[in-house]
């Protein structure tokens, strides 16, 4: 019997495999991934923003965790991190949830950094549109930089990784045992162990057996992140217009990019989770066609050299947040240990330096 198996190949499988391996003295842990390579759903399909708080007006909480994490996520992994542009926050005038001195007044209360922008960059926004403008402190990460980066760390662990494997159900095997059954190659494996983390997040539900599924109620969303070219008077930013039905673009390193994103048009869907509808079948499914077009035009309207950018791709992905957080800024971490399998642990963050907070929850826990 083996000491643990963590589904799950993304950032936070990944890290929580390390954890259990370097940090509680595990002797054998099994990453299992349905991809062929890891790192490679939520953790690529996303912004690709280490977050400072700023997002988060409407929570408190989260944008301190932001501003907690932030630092220890540039520490062990500067070498993903890329601080080579400047951000701008934006405030609008008309439909936004917070006003300028609002937003000034929350920055203070976390301790983010935060300055009025210099003309020339104030010049790019449509002042009957925007109210004002601010430089901040935010950063991007290299989303293939971390995955290689996480995967010699698990090579050095001797975390045993395995890919396009996919985990079909899970197993009480007596008081202190459970059993995983997992497809590769159309053969079907059982493997004993003593703890279980699922980290699949759209997937956390996706499982039979004696897999009791989340407390906690869960909200999926098909989501689209445009990948464009920007003009060159763009190209050095980043740059978010909140609180409300707005945009935000950030670069994208791993494709020497940059995102585009739209409150009102990058959810192309959503659901309420279920046992029986895998999320990513849904997705596999999607016909993609893609709304850049929308994006455009209506950004555009609040920063004209938007108009000029140059469509390449669009990643399309599940978004999956906690139902009782939908309509705040709340991402607060989800991590059940399931009473009907003591063992079984279920873990999703809906921001990549959130993984922090689950460290912290798996250091007050008794496992050994």
């Amino acid at each position: 019997m083996q000491d643990a198996i963590v589904i799950g190949g993304g950032f936070y499988g990944s890290m929580i495999a390390l954890y259990l391996m370097k940090v509680r003295g595990f002797k054998t842990v099994t990453l299992i991934e349905r991809e062929a390579v890891l790192l490679n759903r939520a953790s690529y399909n996303n912004q690709a923003r280490v977050h400072n708080g700023y997002h988060y007006p409407r929570s408190f909480t989260t944008a301190f965790r932001s501003r907690v994490n932030l630092p220890r996520f540039v520490k062990d992994y500067p070498d993903a991190v890329v601080r080579n542009f400047t951000k701008l926050y934006a405030i609008a005038r008309n439909n936004s949830k917070v006003t300028a001195k609002q937003f000034e007044r929350f920055c203070h209360e976390i301790g983010a950094q935060l300055e009025s922008a210099p003309p020339a960059m104030m010049k790019l926004f449509e002042p009957r549109l925007i109210d004002s403008v601010y430089l901040t402190q935010e950063y991007a990460f290299n989303s293939r930089q971390l995955a290689g980066e996480a995967k010699r760390e698990l090579d050095d662990a001797g975390v045993e990784v395995l890919l396009e494997t996919r985990v079909k159900s899970i197993h009480q095997r007596g008081h202190d045992a459970l059993s995983v059954i997992y497809a590769h190659g159309g053969e079907e494996t059982e493997r004993v162990t003593r703890y279980v983390f699922n980290c699949t997040y759209s997937g956390l539900n996706q499982f039979t057996g004696d897999f009791p599924g989340t407390r906690t109620k869960l909200k999926h969303e098909l989501t689209e992140m445009a990948l464009v070219d920007m003009p060159d008077e763009l190209k050095e930013l980043g740059v978010t217009v909140m609180d409300g039905p707005f945009f935000s673009m950030m670069p994208f390193p791993a494709r020497e990019l940059h995102t585009l994103s739209h409150v009102r048009y990058t959810p192309h869907m959503q659901w309420n989770d279920e046992p029986d509808q895998d999320p990513y079948e849904r997705l596999e499914s999607y016909d993609r066609a893609t709304r850049v077009d929308r994006m455009i035009r209506d950004v555009a309207r609040y920063m004209a050299p938007v108009a000029k950018v140059k469509y390449v791709d669009s990643l399309f992905e599940v978004k999956t947040i906690l139902v009782k957080n939908e309509g705040d800024d709340g991402r607060p971490i989800l991590f059940e240990q399931h009473p009907q399998l003591p063992h079984c642990y279920s873990v999703l963050g809906g921001k990549i330096d959130n993984i922090f907070d689950v460290l912290e929850k798996l250091d007050a826990e008794p496992i050994h």
